[in-house]
């Protein structure tokens, strides 16, 4: 009985935490849109890292311009690869 109440807890407990990663997710990713619209109409310069990686792309090292991603901004291999494949998009 005590083992039941025990997992329900835990069940619980999984799944506000997963609530308030979720709550979490879509406040950043309206602050995106919101930081996005911004330098859009200031004119923000984009980050100057973003040229020395086109120059990667453009000759072929997608690995190496992964890594210098990760290294520069801090992101995790996920995001620095699709950082990198939105900016294969403008190469091409």
């Amino acid at each position: 009985m005590e083992f039941n109440i025990f997992y329900v807890l835990i069940l619980f407990i999984f799944i506000y935490l997963l609530s308030t990663v979720i709550k979490l997710s879509s406040r950043v990713k309206g602050l995106e849109y919101k930081l996005e619209q911004i330098s859009k109409q200031f004119d923000v310069p984009e980050s100057p890292i973003n040229n020395e990686l086109r120059q990667l792309l453009k000759e072929g090292n997608d690995v190496k311009a992964v890594k210098k991603v990760r290294e520069t901004l801090g992101l995790s291999l996920v995001e620095a690869k699709q950082y990198i494949d939105v900016l294969k998009l403008e190469v091409k």
